[in-house]
């Protein structure tokens, strides 16, 4: 018997702690790297991250693609369109409005995969937790613009798409050589994006080691945490995980940032982990759909 599944609640316990591993790892990576969108833009700045944490993650996985098969190609192909237009987005957003309530907003599309998946009054009740925390952190006059809005909630149907596509491709493939496959797909993408700026990013040492930093924050040990989480937590348990990401965001921005906290973000982060936690005591008490 996999051993998984004979321990339902510790892989449930692991998959909430990679959850929040990574969701940390993500947002610092994102306040790291706001310094550079002044020098080559939010568009090019995410372009060079895939490009830099493709390269890292392949050379260390190595994938024997020739024994990929048909739905592997299909699933890497899914997580690298859905991660890279989720983070061209994201990226856009947070040039534009404060970090927290990017991720607030954003959060909308996890939150929607969760509410479609909802299976008890229990996890509806959690769902609307979560959702009127990140109300109250995306609220009206908190420092909002219709254009950074618009982003945020593009990148939030990105991340819609990015928990199938994530939870797919972590049941398809061992290791972490799926990942590398869809974040060289991701790099692909968005290469044009960083062809102009490839003279100023080579001829600027200190710009191009904060970018393979945050590559590697992100691109490699960030979204191979929320691969394994989401190898062992169904899509709509991590949906509602996902809403601790809008209270992560608000810490990482107080403190790397400097920007402000206003009560109600405590509110709603008041009720966002409330709302984590339940779905982390449920999902420790219930088998979850382990798909490797």
């Amino acid at each position: 018997m996999n051993e998984a599944l004979k321990n339902p609640r510790g892989q449930a316990i692991g998959g909430v702690g990679y959850m929040l591993l990574g969701a940390s790892l993500i947002q610092w990576s994102a306040a790291l790297v706001t310094h550079v969108f002044g020098q080559i833009g939010p568009s090019a700045t995410s372009a060079w991250r895939f490009l830099l944490g493709a390269i890292v993650l392949m050379a260390f996985t190595r994938p024997n693609l020739r024994r990929w098969t048909k739905q592997q190609w299909l699933g890497a192909l899914a997580l690298g369109v859905s991660v890279a237009f989720m983070n061209q987005c994201f990226y856009q957003a947070i040039a534009r409005i404060p970090l927290g309530a990017a991720v607030a907003i954003e959060y909308l599309g996890p939150f929607m995969v969760s509410a479609l998946g909802k299976r008890s009054t229990r996890h509806f009740a959690f769902v609307l937790l979560a959702g009127l925390g990140v109300l109250a952190i995306a609220r009206p006059g908190a420092g909002l613009n219709a254009t950074g809005i618009l982003f945020a909630a593009g990148s939030g149907l990105g991340w819609a798409s990015y928990v199938f596509a994530a939870h797919r491709v972590g049941g398809q493939a061992e290791g972490f050589g799926g990942l590398a496959v869809s974040m060289s797909i991701g790099a692909v993408l968005t290469l044009p994006m960083s062809i102009g700026s490839s003279a100023f990013v080579l001829s600027h040492p200190t710009t191009l080691a904060r970018l393979g930093i945050v590559a590697v924050m992100s691109i490699v040990l960030g979204f191979a945490c929320e691969l394994q989480a989401l190898r062992r937590l169904k899509p709509s348990t991590a949906g509602v995980l996902f809403a601790l990401d809008p209270a992560i965001a608000f810490v990482i921005g107080l403190i790397v940032l400097s920007q402000s906290v206003h009560p109600w973000d405590l509110v709603g982060m008041v009720c966002v982990v409330i709302a984590g936690a339940g779905v982390t005591y449920d999902a420790a008490n219930a088998a979850p759909t382990l798909v490797q």
